[in-house]
């Protein structure tokens, strides 16, 4: 048991077998576990009692591998039905042929009588009754040289103990047992031409094996040898055999699995297993392991059934990407486009177009649209602890104060066309006090306070999304969702008051409705965050970055395009329309249909 313990070869089942053994119940176990090689370490009768059981059992198809006790047995071979149970191969002691044997048996057995005739075999010279010279020289020859070596090499033992000479030899030694011991490990002499030694422990140094088949005719036939002396050699003719199947049996209890699949021990021996294939992010290595499917490391991947893992690509939008490239001109493009409008508000700064745009509001709309276009530039690149910080920051901070100067835009419109006559107090104390930068300012200072207060507890940071796909690593940011829903929940009120404003002055003068305006930008750019949001839901790639800047310019160009071009259209195309004659004919015209 000892020997196999580290090997491939397993045992499904064991007991130990005597006269009064249970063999009905060991056949049933064999039959359950469907074992078909039966190894029989037994004295000779017992594994005569065994066999003998099987052929009454109707137990077939075995494969059976008899110790050097029974393995030359002349009576089994011949038994009726032996050749149903299998086939049956087995180890041997060499047969040696001893010189005198014969002659001293003849001798022996006509000269003495031996009282005692009950005894089957006897250790002594002996006549017993009904046991002849012939059946002495047929029995098993398998121990016939080992007891001819054995009591050799107790007589040289004993020769050196007493110092035996050639004549005679000492016998004023007293003899003990491990003089005795002492000598016999010493033993070193040639007998039959075979060299008689021990090693250390005791074990011979010589002899071999015969490795025996009981053929068809029921004779134990010598199809190999087994040396160990003075160097392992094995040689086996398998022509010989001739198997019961008609073919090589295979005696296993389960069949290799196949590669990548991991092997699960099903009971106690490691030879019955079940094959499970290793999912993906996993591999076996049957050679070191082939029990466990081991985990890949972070920076690798496996598809399912491998047997080895890979390294993981890392994906990041670089600046040199066609994408980044475009949408950096884009940025870069809306930058010139405020400086254009800026310079041409600056010199039609009088004009009724810019007066009623918001006047000086509109260079600070204008500013803090180039200012929040800054965040485009930092969604490419690797992502680093500044880059993170970067993409949101001035985007959040400088775009609140474009929504909260819309807000009050529009509230300015339609308190002038709505409210201001029925509550003139509100409006005298709202230009008395500059409202409308009043709360610029104070929403830009809350901003300010959540985004610091945020970014001091936990900044945005680099992350590694090794979640989303398998076969790659997407470098990304952190940016602490929760940590900044303060922010975004502030933004997201600002556009919806500025939204609700500007819809309440949708039927203002036509030529003269900045609310209008608002409200058409608004949705625009609520359409464009609910497109992305439907997107990062259903993508989680590298270009998600790309897609939220891309998001982030068509919000700032959506005021570019829908509020700040049409009125340079006006002042450059247009001059007539941006005279105080034709504001007051719209003012008047208006004033006369809410009369009516």
């Amino acid at each position: 048991m000892r020997r196999i313990k580290d090997t491939e070869i397993c045992l499904a089942y064991t007991a130990a077998v005597n006269d009064n053994s249970p063999y009905s119940f060991i056949y049933e176990q064999i039959e359950a576990q469907k074992i078909r090689v039966i190894i029989v370490f037994t004295p000779r009768l017992t594994a005569e009692a065994l066999l003998e059981s099987a052929i009454r059992l109707n137990v077939t198809d075995k494969i059976w591998i008899a110790g050097d006790t029974w393995s030359l047995n002349s009576r089994l071979p011949k038994q009726k039905g032996i050749k149903n149970v299998g086939t049956v191969l087995g180890v041997a002691q060499t047969v040696m042929t001893i010189p005198g044997f014969n002659d001293f048996t003849y001798a022996a057995i006509n000269q003495t009588y031996c009282a005692n005739d009950k005894h089957t075999f006897c250790n002594q010279v002996c006549n017993c009754s009904g046991l002849s010279a012939e059946s002495l020289i047929n029995s098993d020859p398998t121990y016939s040289f080992p007891v001819y070596a054995a009591i050799y090499a107790i007589a040289h033992a004993l020769h050196h103990t007493l110092q035996c000479g050639a004549d005679q030899c000492n016998g004023t030694i007293e003899v003990y047992p491990y003089m005795v011991l002492s000598e016999l490990k010493k033993s070193n002499f040639t007998l039959l031409n075979q060299s008689i030694q021990f090693d250390k422990d005791g074990d011979p140094k010589f002899g071999s094996y015969d490795i025996v088949y009981w053929n068809q005719t029921g004779d134990a036939e010598d199809i190999g040898y087994y040396n160990f002396h003075p160097f392992v050699s094995f040689f086996i003719n398998d022509s010989e055999i001739q198997w019961f199947s008609g073919e090589v049996p295979a005696a296993r209890c389960s069949d290799q699995c196949k590669l990548g699949y991991a092997k699960k021990i099903s009971g106690m021996q490691k030879c019955c297993f079940t094959c499970e294939l290793c999912r993906g992010g996993t591999h076996v290595n049957i050679t070191e392991d082939p029990y466990t499917c081991v985990p890949c490391k972070e920076a690798e991947w496996s598809a399912a059934g491998s047997t080895s893992c890979l390294l993981r690509a890392v994906e990041y939008v670089a600046f040199t990407d066609t994408e980044s490239i475009l949408i950096i001109i884009g940025a870069c493009a809306l930058v010139l486009l405020t400086v254009a409008m800026s310079v041409v508000f600056a010199i039609n700064y009088n004009t009724p177009i810019v007066r009623s745009a918001g006047g000086p509001m509109c260079f600070l709309i204008l500013g803090c649209l180039s200012l929040s276009s800054m965040s485009v530039f930092f969604y490419f690149g690797e992502p680093t602890s500044s880059f993170c910080t970067l993409r949101i920051l001035p985007f959040v901070l400088f775009y609140t104060v474009c929504l909260a100067c819309f807000a009050v835009r529009s509230f300015q419109i339609v308190f002038i066309f709505k409210i201001a006559a029925k509550i003139p107090k509100l409006h005298s104390w709202w230009m008395k006090y500059h409202g409308q930068w009043l709360v610029i300012c104070v929403l830009f200072v809350v901003q300010a306070f959540l985004l610091v207060m945020s970014y001091s507890r936990t900044p945005p940071e680099p992350y590694r999304d090794v979640i989303s796909y398998p076969d790659r690593i997407i470098l990304t940011c952190d940016l602490h969702v929760r940590a900044t829903t303060s922010s975004v929940v502030l933004l997201v009120t600002l556009c919806t008051i500025c939204f609700v404003f500007s819809y309440m002055g949708k039927e203002l003068p036509k030529n003269y409705n900045e609310a209008k305006s608002i409200t058409f930008c608004l949705f625009l750019q609520i359409l464009t965050w609910i497109i992305f949001a439907t997107i990062c839901i259903l993508y989680s790639g590298k270009h998600i970055l790309s897609l939220n800047a891309l998001a982030i310019l068509s919000s700032l160009y959506s005021f570019m395009f829908w509020y700040f071009l049409p009125k340079g259209y006006i002042i450059i195309f247009q001059p007539q329309k941006n005279t105080q004659k034709y504001f007051q004919s719209l003012i008047q015209n208006y004033t006369k249909t809410i009369s009516q």
